[in-house]
């Protein structure tokens, strides 16, 4: 199977039930997708950025991506977010142009984490999705929960949307279309389903973050919450966060305190593309500079965008998938060795952090 995700914090939780699973996965990031031999691995999971790109960039993308494996015979899911952030209908309708596949079936509910659809209207623990934070997201922020109104043009180019309240619903969706001709597009719940959705997991251990290593955290998103860890923390300062480019500004000395180190963007009143685009700039950089600096052995990050400019300037484009912690928070290795667990900015921590890390 070929997994395409328009941020890599949603394609590190699909390698990682894929991995839980017991099934052979690796997640490679979009630019280094050619060649790489998808049709010889069990479940290639693609990464790309397409939710911060244009409309238009978003297409030439999936194109690009869909010539390295079209020839394959390999069945597609295409990852799309929980929040219904992305270019959803461009997307699909590039897919379903290069693959062949004759109509698609989006399906962006995750009722385990109380993420519904009922009669068209998109709730998340019975509230209206244009009614939560999401209605403040820079980039695609939640006017309507209506997701006919949200997505006008989605019938008419082949996209079917139907309701979903639990996983029944979403079986029943998978046994009406599954028919080889549908391309299946959704959140965690739909691809769990679809693979089988089998409650005997993979036994992994896995990293918590403590002080006896040296971590990097970095809190990139829109959604993060504060963190108390007993771990010194580095806010973005003002200056950077309303544009100045200096990361000389960034004063990241206190690392140095417990070898590790959390930055945070603390501010929220700089909304749109192109302040997002230089945020997760800034925080990406400096990253890099740290990295350099300190060589971390574990490298957080929350926050799918943020990851993935991140990711890019440290240079790092492949890995291997070493745990799935909790729905959505997987464990990667990079191929110089460090381990990089993702989180999107959305889920909970989970149990990653251990009560060491408060000593």
């Amino acid at each position: 199977m070929i997994v395409i995700a328009d941020d890599i914090t949603g394609a590190a939780e699909m390698a990682g039930i894929t991995f839980s699973q017991g099934q052979q996965v690796r997640l490679v990031c979009g630019g280094s997708v050619c060649g790489c031999g998808t049709a010889t691995y069990g479940t290639t999971v693609i990464a790309t950025d397409t939710r911060s790109m244009s409309e238009a960039e978003a297409v030439a993308e999936i194109h690009r991506i869909t010539s390295a494996f079209t020839h394959h015979t390999s069945a597609i899911f295409k990852k799309t977010d929980s929040a219904l952030r992305g270019h959803v209908v461009a997307e699909l309708s590039a897919l379903m142009e290069a693959t062949g596949y004759q109509r698609a079936v989006y399906l962006p509910a995750n009722p385990s984490k109380g993420r519904i659809i009922k009669n068209g209207i998109y709730y998340i623990n019975n509230v209206p999705i244009h009614e939560t934070d999401f209605s403040f997201d820079p980039e695609f922020p939640a006017t309507t929960s209506v997701m006919k109104e949200r997505f006008p043009d989605a019938e008419s180019k082949g996209i079917i949307m139907p309701d979903a309240e639990n996983e029944e619903d979403i079986q029943k969706v998978i046994a009406k279309y599954n028919d080889g001709k549908t391309l299946f597009a959704g959140a965690a719940d739909l691809f769990s389903a679809l693979l089988g959705h089998s409650r005997e997991t993979r036994n992994t251990r896995y990293t918590r973050a403590s002080n006896s290593s040296s971590s990097l955290i970095l809190c990139g998103s829109t959604q993060s919450k504060p963190l108390d860890l007993g771990i010194p923390i580095a806010p973005m300062p003002l200056e950077i966060y309303d544009g100045n480019e200096d990361i000389s500004l960034w004063d990241t000395s206190a690392y140095k305190e417990k070898n590790s180190l959390i930055l945070t963007m603390p501010y929220t009143h700089r909304t749109g593309k192109e302040a997002a685009v230089h945020l997760r700039t800034m925080m990406a950089r400096k990253t890099k500079e740290l990295v350099a600096q300190h060589s971390p052995d574990h490298l957080i990050i929350e926050g799918g965008a943020t990851a993935w400019a991140t990711l890019q300037a440290l240079g790092w484009t492949q890995f291997e998938i070493v745990a799935q912690i909790a729905p959505g928070i997987v464990q990667m290795s990079a191929t110089n060795g460090t381990l990089v667990t993702l989180k999107p900015g959305s889920y909970p921590w989970g149990n990653l952090f251990s009560s060491s890390t408060n000593t």
